[in-house]
């Protein structure tokens, strides 16, 4: 035991380690300190040169000391790295320095493994914030367009529902734009026309490899995509719905319809068949998860399908992973009408029972009235964010600002997500007192930097917001004031007449105020750069005009003395 441990500390002192080095520089720097120290107490007078040659010794010596432990502490890090790098671990030199602690990929690849199970833009959202911190991401989505109309290219190539599959491996590329350009590619040639790229890759891959879970990893990889996408099952299954008047809806895009049509809400939503298997690697995912993400997105036809596949809630209610569900910003018309933050948790509850999350993030930051009346047009409206009801489910909130708009539509805000999830796993790995070890190190200095933008980002967020409401506020005024006599009394009549009409002038009026507004800020700040480019005029020419004025000014005033006593004579 007390040979392995010299072993192990003469091992800092080999050519390899580079370390030796920074302790010769170290050592010097405590000698020359010491020296200039003892001078100082030993000399009874000095010279101002003497003085200057302890100083220069003792300031010589404290950046030694400095560096000294800089270098060694950076090269700490780069050991570290080595030590887990996979081409060192086969008796290759690892070329690495500290800048490869945050973009070694393999370090990444070495990340929490993190399972999303969702849905549409809302699993897509948690994706693109997650991937900035790890290669480990696993999407678990259902193929949720069992009983839709299929498009003309599934039609012709006969495919299974893989839209939601497409946008996950769209989310995690690293060039999403383009990606998602590809693989919404719609062919123009007459030979092609109509059919989809996507659709023609998934369906070649799932040919070579005849089953289209294995289909689908392998497509990750060939894309070079960074986590892996997974059908939660391969059977064909249908979403349905149950109303609370019994009625059952077996087609998924048709509930929102007999639901605001038989004015009932949804009792129960379930998959038919309903013993459908798990697709290859879900399990396993779940097992192996350090964080398991739930939604955002469509409750009853994203959320809660993906539980409802058999073992899938019992892996995760078994798992020791940070759990955590993401609320949604506003309800879905036909789905969760009125629906609180609480309805919410109890809806998933009732399905699967509890204990399949731990942790619910809600968002309780402020949305722009004017976006939030957009939605209500269409039937949504904002979830009431109900925290102590919610909390008395069983469940931990997290409360954060995590709401944004990205193309005139309301959104959660993917840093936000991804930094509160990487806290959570964060604080886990402090609690088992892995502080130490290279993830927790990976992950908290990723955090720093994204936090910092995330706050700049916030801060352009609420200026954006403050335009929007003086915007809105103006066009309002303006309305307010042409009010007649005719259109008071005649008030509900003419709304309920003309409201559709007034709402778009309104928005177009405010859209111009907006742009009003943000050019005015523009130029105010084009200005302040302009007067700061500005040179300074010489103090000699400012001194000379100050003296003119001084000089004119009394002459101005004795000329009027003058003048009045002149008219007294």
């Amino acid at each position: 035991m007390k040979q392995n441990k010299i072993k192990s500390f003469l091992e800092w002192f080999k050519s390899s380690a580079r370390i030796k080095r920074w302790i010769f520089l170290i050592l010097i720097g405590i000698a020359l300190a010491c020296y200039g120290f003892t001078k100082v107490l030993v000399a009874e007078e000095m010279s101002f040169q003497e003085l200057g040659k302890i100083i220069g010794a003792f300031v010589i010596g404290f950046v030694f000391v400095v560096v000294g432990i800089i270098f060694i502490q950076k090269r700490n890090l780069e050991i570290i790295i080595e030590a887990n790098d996979q081409d060192s671990a086969k008796g290759k030199k690892a070329k690495v320095n500290i800048k490869s602690l945050i973009f070694n990929r393999k370090v990444y690849d070495e990340g929490p493994k993190i399972v999303v199970i969702g849905g549409g833009q809302g699993l897509n959202t948690v994706i693109e914030g997650l991937r900035k911190y790890t290669n480990n991401i696993t999407a678990i989505v259902t193929m949720s367009d069992y009983g839709n109309v299929p498009t003309a290219s599934r039609k012709a190539l006969d495919t299974l529902p893989l839209e939601d599959i497409k946008s996950s491996i769209i989310a995690m590329s690293d060039k999403e734009d383009l990606m998602g350009q590809l693989m919404n590619l719609n062919f123009q040639n007459k030979k092609l026309k109509g059919l989809n790229f996507g659709d023609i890759y998934l369906t070649a891959m799932n040919e070579l490899y005849g089953n289209i879970s294995e289909a689908i990893q392998k497509s990750t990889e060939v894309l070079n995509i960074n986590g892996r996408v997974l059908p939660v099952t391969l059977d064909e299954i249908m979403i349905c719905a149950e109303l609370t008047d019994g009625t059952v809806v077996e087609k998924k895009d048709k509930i929102p319809e007999v639901v605001s049509e038989k004015v009932e809400v949804i009792h129960r939503i379930f998959i038919n068949p309903s013993n459908c298997k798990p697709a290859p690697g879900v399990i396993e995912a779940i097992e192996n998860a350090e964080a398991i993400i739930i939604g955002p997105g469509s409750l009853y036809t994203n959320v809660i399908p993906n539980l409802l596949v058999k073992k899938v809630a019992k892996a995760i209610k078994e798992s020791k992973a940070v759990k955590m569900y993401i609320s949604n910003i506003m309800t879905e018309f036909g789905q969760t009408d009125n629906y609180t933050l609480a309805e919410h948790i109890k809806a998933i509850q009732e399905h699967v029972g509890k204990g399949v999350f731990d942790y619910c993030l809600v968002d309780t930051g402020e949305v722009v009235p004017e976006y939030v009346r957009r939605y209500n047009k269409e039937g949504s409206e904002l979830v009431e964010a109900n925290i102590v009801e919610a909390a008395s489910l069983g469940v931990k909130m997290i409360q954060k600002d995590m709401s944004c708009i990205k193309n005139d539509k309301i959104r959660h805000n993917s840093a936000m997500i991804a930094s509160t999830i990487i806290e959570l796993i964060c604080n886990e790995l402090k609690f088992k007192d892995q502080q130490n070890g290279t993830e927790f190190l990976l992950l908290n200095s990723i955090l720093k930097e994204e936090n910092k933008g995330i706050k700049k980002n916030q801060k352009a967020e609420k200026q954006h917001k403050d335009i929007v409401k003086k915007a809105t506020q103006n066009v309002k005024n303006k309305n307010h004031n042409r009010k007649s006599k005719f259109s008071e009394k005649y008030k509900e009549r003419v709304e309920s007449i003309q409201s559709a009409e007034a709402k778009i002038k309104e928005n177009r009026a405010i859209a111009k105020e907006i742009e009003r507004l943000e050019k005015d800020k523009q130029k105010k700040e084009n200005k302040v750069n302009k007067k700061s480019s500005e040179p300074k005029k010489d103090s000699k020419e400012t001194n000379k005009s100050v003296k003119e004025k001084a000089v004119n000014k009394p002459k101005q005033k004795n000329t009027k003395n003058a003048k009045e006593t002149k008219n007294t004579q």
